[in-house]
């Protein structure tokens, strides 16, 4: 293929009288003579394609430069008579080339008027962005709320996946139960009943993309029972509030004390559900105190509402035996949430949600409409990682490193910053480091830690309550670092801080 001919505008038949394109000089050759780099990549790219592929490369190859725009909107097209001499092929590949394009309608064409490219098409936008949260690219990291992935079980999984990909039946890999495989739904209910105390129906389990969309499917059902108004524990989860808005309902904080909510806070604010953290409250670390569980379930009868629980890192415990969810003292006011984001890897997309009675069908014709059921193959792949004991010795191996990385964290800021206070239980996958007034203000303890490499997040994130007392409260994660690293990091912001 010549290059002038490519760009010229020379039309079907341009070697049989038709007439020339704006901008040509008498021998037909585009205006200046310009080269383009896209001429030489289909000669090249047909050169190497086998025969049986070269019609389709040729479609692909004009197909994209109709897209990006370096075939512009109204631009004639050599005859296919030409274009196969130049590219060294048939002239039926070019036709059925031409062809196809003018039927997608890339191109457009005429009795005796050439081929031209329509003016339908618009570039689209180049480039793909991965819009993946991502850590902060910080030197040390002690933002919470991530587990430490490299102990994922890869060659666990990786054995269970390819057993259960052997023996999975042809009909398995329809359209499940919208609830979930009838499987993974009974190896769950079987697990949640025994560690974390539930009362778990396999008919009332529900199998969701995590607790986000769990979240998302009770906003819709609240919502469709009339309720507009859910309270959030402060300080709590930022992000409930923009996941229960999608289902349109409004957010309200609701204050938390040492035993977790506040008597009445709910009945005041007029509320038809709370969501709630009562076995390890995030951020604050408290355990909700058995007095305050009656109470809020008094609550929730009182006013026909519900409390929706999120088991957020409950299997992690490492004083004593974590305790018991919610959900167990009253199956129809309770809605238990629950995930692998944390015990396994936010990326599997796997979580749970043991809905009340009234609220199943609703439930399960939601999931329906919103996805169809999630991938079978996955389902079926953790059901055996449960059933085998693998889900089992996962939780043993993180719960031993995570208590160390807790212990090596307390013991660092002893050391570099003294007088700080821990609080909450021991369990979960962060802490609430109060550090004394000497070390404020707040504001410009963040600004030197962040100029030294080290990412923190105050509480203040997580709430409206602010105390102004000039101590820095910190939410510090650390079960996804190593004991050395958090012990570097904590070295490098007293480092920042002594620094001023």
């Amino acid at each position: 293929m010549t290059v002038s001919r490519t760009t010229s505008g020379a039309g079907e038949g341009a070697g049989e009288g038709a007439g020339q394109g704006a901008g040509q000089g008498a021998d037909g050759d585009a205006d200046g003579g310009s080269a383009t780099a896209w001429t030489d990549a289909w000669e090249v790219t047909l050169a190497s394609a086998p025969a049986r592929r070269r019609g389709r490369v040729l479609q692909s190859a004009l197909r994209e430069a109709v897209r990006s725009g370096r075939l512009a909107a109204g631009t004639r097209l050599p005859s296919s008579r030409e274009l196969a001499a130049d590219l060294g092929v048939s002239r039926g590949l070019v036709t059925d080339a031409y062809e196809q394009l003018t039927a997608e309608g890339y191109l457009r064409s005429g009795q005796g008027s050439g081929t031209w490219v329509g003016d339908a098409v618009r570039a689209a936008a180049r480039g793909t962005r991965d819009r993946a949260p991502h850590p902060p690219g910080a030197r040390a990291d002690f933002v919470p709320g991530t587990p430490d992935l490299s102990l994922f079980p890869r060659a666990a999984w990786g054995a269970t996946h390819r057993a259960v990909l052997a023996r999975l039946p042809h009909r398995a890999l329809g359209y499940p139960d919208p609830r979930g495989l009838p499987q993974l739904r009974t190896a769950l209910a079987a697990l949640l009943t025994r560690r974390r105390g539930v009362a778990a129906d396999p008919e009332r389990l529900l199998v969701c993309s995590g607790v986000a969309q769990a979240m998302t499917l009770l906003g819709f059902a609240l919502r469709g029972r009339g309720v507009r108004t859910v309270g959030l524990e402060d300080p709590g989860s930022p992000e409930n509030v923009a996941v229960l808005g999608a289902a349109g309902l409004r957010s309200v904080p609701l204050p938390l004390d040492a035993e977790g909510l506040v008597p009445g806070a709910a009945a005041r604010a007029g509320v038809g559900a709370v969501v709630t953290t009562p076995a390890h409250q995030f951020p604050s670390g408290i355990a909700y105190s058995a007095e305050r569980r009656t109470e809020l379930l008094d609550w929730a009868r009182s006013v026909d509402g519900f409390v929706l629980e999120d088991d957020y890192d409950g299997d992690f415990r490492y004083d004593r035996a974590p305790v018991g969810a919610l959900q167990g003292l009253d199956p129809e006011r309770v809605a238990y949430m629950g995930s692998v984001s944390k015990s396994m890897a936010p990326g599997l997309r796997i979580g749970w949600l043991l809905a009340p009675r009234e609220l199943t069908e609703e439930l399960v014709e939601r999931k329906r409409t919103m996805d169809l059921g999630n991938p079978v193959l996955e389902q079926a792949l953790l059901a055996d990682f449960v059933e085998q004991g693998g889900y089992d010795r996962h939780l043993r191996r993180c719960r031993l490193a995570y208590q160390q990385r807790r212990d090596t964290l307390i013991a660092a800021l002893d050391e570099h910053f003294p007088g700080t206070e821990v609080s909450g239980i021991a369990a979960g996958l962060h802490i609430i480091a109060v550090l004394p007034g000497r070390y404020g203000p707040e504001a410009r303890f963040l600004e030197r830690a962040a100029a030294a490499g080290v990412a923190l997040r105050a509480l203040a994130y997580h709430g409206t309550a602010r105390p102004d007392d000039g101590r820095v409260r910190l939410v510090m994660g650390y079960a996804h670092q190593s004991p050395s690293d958090i012990t570097r990091g904590v070295r490098m912001l007293a480092d920042a801080v002594a620094r001023g």
